[in-house]
């Protein structure tokens, strides 16, 4: 385990506001999968960020959403179909589902940011 990721999430108190990166300790993703589950909606950053600055998140939300089984299945859902449609893309030589095309121009109006 990362030690800065250890010492996070052993604090006793956390910040009130939760970098990309604590985000995701907090609830189990990676980093690099925080800008997709923004992009589907189902994690909103405080305040109206740009796109090119740090994003933060309230840490009394990422720990309600961190007991909310529903929601942990459904953002589980959503980074596992964003991997097997740019896998796909890859392994079809570019041919996609619509379904797929859809999946991917949400997940690179993400790398866009």
């Amino acid at each position: 385990m990362n030690p800065d990721m250890e010492r996070f999430l052993n604090l006793e108190v956390t910040p009130a506001r939760l970098t990309a990166e604590q985000a995701a300790w907090s609830l189990g993703f990676s980093p690099h999968e925080i800008p997709i589950l923004i992009a589907r909606g189902l994690l909103k950053p405080l305040g109206h960020p740009q796109p090119n600055t740090v994003k933060f998140f309230p840490a009394a939300i990422v720990e309600e959403l961190r007991k909310d089984v529903k929601w942990l299945s459904r953002a589980t859902d959503v980074i596992m179909e964003h991997w097997r449609s740019k896998n796909a893309r890859k392994t079809n030589g570019g041919e996609t589902s619509p379904a797929q095309r859809e999946a991917a121009d949400s997940a690179h109006a993400v790398d866009a940011r």
